[in-house]
């Protein structure tokens, strides 16, 4: 009777921890997509200031390459991003609830069951 209670109750704990671990899944993702938005309104902002500044200096935008300068500006502004998304996916990598293998518990009990 004792081992079919450690078997419910190692069933019900990975249940909770299948629960745990998809939770806190959802909350690294959502972290990630935060961190995205973040990351595009830094990029716009970023633009639209140094497009002021060009445009205040008389630069305009035929004479400089927006492509060139946007894309500076989006690697500039997106590297901190870029490893904590790294650090993000590497969580969720490790991210697993560990699943109870009731047979080698019963075969690792089996003396007992049978004495």
């Amino acid at each position: 009777m004792g081992q079919l209670v450690e078997d419910v109750t190692s069933i019900l704990n990975y249940r909770d921890s299948k629960k745990e671990a998809e939770n806190e899944r959802q909350r690294i993702l959502a972290d990630m997509a935060a961190d995205e938005q973040e990351k595009t309104n830094l990029i716009k902002k970023t633009l639209a200031t140094q497009r002021a500044k060009y445009g205040a200096s008389g630069v305009t935008g035929r004479s400089m390459t927006t492509g060139a300068v946007l894309k500076r500006l989006k690697s500039e502004t997106a590297q901190p991003y870029e490893e904590k998304r790294k650090t993000n996916l590497e969580k969720l990598r490790k991210t697993k609830a560990s699943k109870p293998n009731l047979l080698q518990s019963i075969l690792s009990k089996f003396d007992d069951l049978i004495g």
